[in-house]
């Protein structure tokens, strides 16, 4: 039998502060001890920080580029993919992967954790939006403490 690759996307801005780049690097070395492939949006900020952990523990990094040239990607991406979608490559990195992370973010962050929970697609959240519905808190993002809680809570959240 043939083993599946699993795959997890990060997501954040593309601006951070360092804080948030050293959260995300050791989310990125999680990812690749454990196996998991990560999705990103491929460029700076959060999506390199997270590249350079993984890539330092010999993880699959794959950058879903919005504009055409795939030379635009951060220098830890593996598989760059240009999609010269623009911000509507949020979609494709939703929607390629199992589970998202979002650390940090602005608007495009929570474009895209909006387009994972509108999927069905698990969110686990560090130090990222939080959101409230008729102004009760909505749970629908699963809070993690720290970077290896926050993968944990990911492949727990595929394994239901």
């Amino acid at each position: 039998m043939v083993e599946t690759q699993r795959f997890i996307a990060v997501i954040g801005g593309s601006e951070c502060t360092p804080d948030e780049a050293r959260l995300a690097e050791e989310v990125g070395r999680e990812l690749a001890r454990k196996g998991i492939a990560l999705v990103c949006g491929g460029l700076r900020g959060i999506m390199e920080a997270v590249c350079r952990g993984a890539s330092a523990e010999g993880g699959l990094t794959i950058g879903i580029l919005p504009g055409g040239s795939r030379q635009a990607a951060n220098q830890y991406v593996k598989i760059p993919i240009a999609t010269n979608l623009g911000e509507a490559r949020n979609v494709i990195v939703v929607k390629s992967s199992e589970a998202v992370i979002a650390i940090g973010g602005g608007y495009g962050t929570l474009s895209e954790i909006g387009h994972a929970l509108r999927n069905g697609v698990p969110v686990v959240g560090l130090n990222t939006w939080s959101l409230s519905r008729n102004g009760q808190p909505d749970e629908s993002i699963a809070i993690a403490s720290d970077p290896a809680d926050a993968v944990n809570k990911a492949l727990n959240m595929l394994n239901k």
